[in-house]
């Protein structure tokens, strides 16, 4: 004997996003003797002892479709594709009863291949670049966010052609980047990186002579490429300790130079002439891929500095190798490069391990590190994970960058 049976949920019961079982009835098949359908259950140990077996039959089915269970199948999905990890605390603490969250750990685009296809959103980082090759396989995504500043490592245009939007979070990591600015261009500057790399490989004197010239700091010129929330306090920062505080930015209305009590130039030939140290606060893009190269370089003055926090393919780093052995450049701090981690045989990297190559004592290098600190990985995380959910709820996004 065959009996369907209706099972019909109480909406009132599920959570407020499940409407897809709440309002439908869910038929299944049992196959049962119909001899014993009315038979009561035996033993004084049995929990369902003395009911029929149609009811405990009808029981066990409206627990297979409790809400608890089809609430799972109702929530949205929501990949982390690189960079992040479990525990995924901060990312569930926003979207718990919202989305499903997964961390794919991947290290390049290819691995994403039949793993992102029906997410409803993604939060991708920097290990690679997110192209229209997986972007237009994303046939179920309503949002992809970039948990940082820098969005050039997604496809905008593509995305958009989808009507995907992309955002950012643009304001984690501000202090944090203007404090690593800030402290390459001062150990830089004040010699201190150079006599320790000195030292420690057991050369020359133990006098601070062989950094010699070391000029006062107060009153040289910090140049600033771009005037945003990083740059800005960046630019603070370099005033207060003395120092005169230049920027060139084009995108940014009249007024900002004067709010700040700094000055502000009209090219970026300007800009090269008058930096003793050279911070970049810009975004990646077409206008700004290798903006400074050899000809920029040799428009600074001989002894100056560079200290790149923004992007890498904003700079030609062979360049600065260059610029660093012939001493057109004193010192140069570099926290993101243009592929992340760099190939062995990169002349940036070769130049930094070497302790005799002769731009090894002047480099700083560190691994795209300048945003991080305890308390803005939470920040950026979260943001991100909230950006997701306004997203994923229809309401409007803070942070779209197409």
């Amino acid at each position: 004997m065959v009996i369907w049976l209706n099972v019909i949920h109480n909406p009132g019961t599920h959570h407020p996003n499940d409407r897809s079982i709440a309002s439908l009835g869910v038929r299944r098949r049992i196959d049962v003797n119909p001899i014993r359908l009315f038979e009561t259950t035996q033993g004084s140990n049995d929990l369902g002892a003395g009911l029929p077996l149609a009811k405990l039959i009808a029981s066990d089915i409206s627990r297979s479709f409790s809400p608890r269970r089809c609430h799972m199948s109702s929530l949205s999905k929501v990949v982390i594709t690189d960079f992040i990890t479990e525990p995924l605390h901060y990312e569930r603490s926003v979207l718990d009863g919202h989305a499903v969250v997964t961390a794919l750990d991947v290290m390049s685009e290819d691995e994403l291949l039949g793993k992102v296809e029906d997410a409803d959103a993604l939060m991708v980082y920097h290990y690679f670049h997110l192209t229209r090759k997986t972007i237009d396989r994303l046939t179920h995504c309503k949002v992809i966010v970039r948990p940082g500043v820098g969005y050039d490592g997604v496809d905008l245009e593509a995305a958009a052609a989808r009507n995907i939007p992309v955002c950012n979070v643009p304001d984690y990591g501000t202090n944090e980047v203007a404090d690593s600015a800030m402290s390459m261009a001062l150990s830089l500057g004040r010699g201190t990186h150079f006599l320790n790399s000195r030292l420690r490989h057991n050369r020359g004197p133990w006098s601070v002579e062989q950094a010699a010239p070391i000029p006062r700091l107060t009153g040289r010129t910090f140049a600033l490429l771009g005037c945003g929330r990083i740059g800005t306090a960046t630019a603070l920062r370099a005033k207060a300790f003395g120092m005169d505080v230049v920027f060139y930015d084009p995108y940014q209305c009249d007024g900002l130079d004067k709010s700040l009590g700094i000055r502000r130039v009209d090219s970026l030939e300007e800009l090269l002439r008058s930096a003793y140290i050279l911070s970049l606060h810009c975004p990646l893009t077409e206008q700004t891929r290798m903006m400074i190269g050899k000809e920029e370089i040799a428009m600074m003055p001989e002894g100056s500095f560079l200290i790149n926090t923004a992007r890498g393919g904003i700079v030609d780093t062979n360049s600065v190798v260059t610029a660093l052995q012939e001493g057109r450049l004193a010192g140069a701090g570099i926290d993101v490069l243009d592929q992340e981690p760099p190939a062995a045989d990169s002349p940036l990297l070769q130049a930094w391990r070497d302790p005799d190559h002769p731009a090894h004592d002047r480099l700083i290098l560190t691994p795209h590190s300048a945003f991080y600190c305890d308390q803005g990985a939470e920040e950026f995380r979260t943001k991100g994970a909230k950006e997701v959910l306004r997203a994923l709820q229809g309401q409007p996004l803070r942070n779209q960058v197409n």
